[in-house]
């Protein structure tokens, strides 16, 4: 397959090992800025924290078509996208390609269960293109809410993609459904598909070996297969400014030559409900309200999908029980971001101005700093 603008080749050093330009690390904070100078057509995340190129419609339209032949797609089926966070603006490429690939296809975007399941069930769909909390959230409302057999719908493809899915979320999916169940993992910042896999223990199938790498997270520096065990950063190219991008998505190596499907997030975002959230943007809203001196961001994933609350904690108690003070923090988060999330104040007032801290239950988040995380 031809690579696409997400998939152009990582610089090579010359020993036959993928590295970037060593002047050219780039993280997602870096582009932050990058909406100002881009031209052409534009991917931007949904908080519009991150831009990037969305590069030839031919090669995106290839990784796309790829990824569904891969997931065993084929002329007969009929495929629903209904993709929400980031992943929502691959939404119409993937219904795009499926249109090719397959016999029909819609992209129906985020929306209640209810009226997906009517979705799936009007257009008659054998596939489903999905974040895997929301397949799973899926499964339990048709269990529980809507007291409907699962089987009933007539999947034959589940495609998981935009998020980290929990242990057990691809074999209890393909149980339920009896369907083939495959994760899709697509650059963070273009969402264009660079490999799959079929079941949870296996590796990635990269489409393009070239256009992936794995990073050091202490320093800028690619590692070479076959790796050692440990913790390492997914990384790509950003081919319009010759740079390597950290994707924040850490992968835990076995020894050997496979590149896994990423378990972590690191650095100054945390993946939330398929939405890159960005702790250094909350830091700047907070730091311009009065009286705050810290904050604590917990995000959790009890039933199928991710919550988040941001404890705030204030510099003096007349603060405390102020709800005009709360609400004030509410609506700097709902400027940052599309995701819900819930405030609390501490009861405790401190004077001592602290840094913002991720509490992430899911275990996902490893920290914002990679360097101090142990390999």
């Amino acid at each position: 397959m031809t690579a696409g603008p997400a998939q152009t080749r990582i610089r090579d050093r010359g020993d036959g090992a993928a590295d970037g330009n060593a002047a050219a690390w780039r993280t997602r904070s870096d582009l932050a800025s990058a909406g100002r100078t881009a031209t052409g057509l534009l991917l931007v995340s949904a908080d519009a924290d991150s831009v990037a190129a969305a590069g030839g419609h031919a090669e995106r339209a290839g990784a796309y078509a790829a990824a569904l032949e891969a997931a065993g797609v084929g002329a007969t089926d009929r495929v629903v996208v209904a993709l929400s966070g980031d992943g929502e603006l691959a939404g119409a490429q993937w219904a795009q390609a499926a249109a090719e690939v397959a016999r029909a296809a819609a992209s129906v975007g985020p929306r209640g269960r209810l009226r997906l399941h009517h979705a799936l069930d009007s257009l008659r769909a054998t596939t489903l293109v999905i974040t895997p909390t929301g397949a799973m959230d899926l499964l339990a409302r048709l269990h529980l809410e809507f007291l409907l057999d699962p089987l009933d719908l007539g999947l034959r493809h589940i495609i998981l993609t935009g998020e980290i899915a929990s242990r057990r979320t691809m074999p209890h999916l393909a149980a339920e459904f009896e369907a083939e169940v495959t994760e899709v993992y697509c650059s963070p910042f273009t969402a264009v598909p660079l490999g799959w896999r079929s079941s949870e223990p296996a590796p990635l199938t990269l489409f393009d070996p070239g256009s992936v790498g794995l990073a050091s997270l202490e320093k800028d520096e690619s590692l070479v297969p076959p790796y050692a065990a440990g913790l390492a950063e997914v990384v790509v190219a950003d081919p319009v400014a010759g740079a390597t991008l950290r994707t924040g998505q850490v992968v835990r190596l076995a020894a050997g030559d496979a590149v896994p499907a990423p378990e972590h997030t690191v650095g100054d975002h945390v993946l939330v409900r398929g939405v890159w959230l960005s702790l250094n943007r909350i830091e700047r809203a907070l730091g311009k309200i009065d009286g705050v001196s810290g904050w604590e961001l917990g995000v959790s994933r009890q039933g199928t999908l991710d919550a988040a609350t941001l404890t705030v904690t204030f510099n003096r108690e007349s603060l405390v029980g102020n709800p005009m003070w709360k609400a004030r923090v509410r609506q700097a988060l709902q400027a940052l971001t599309p995701i819900t999330i819930d405030v609390e104040i501490s009861p405790q007032a401190s004077e001592t101005a602290l840094r913002g801290v991720v509490n992430d239950a899911r275990g996902h988040h490893l920290g914002r700093d990679r360097t101090a995380i142990a390999r």
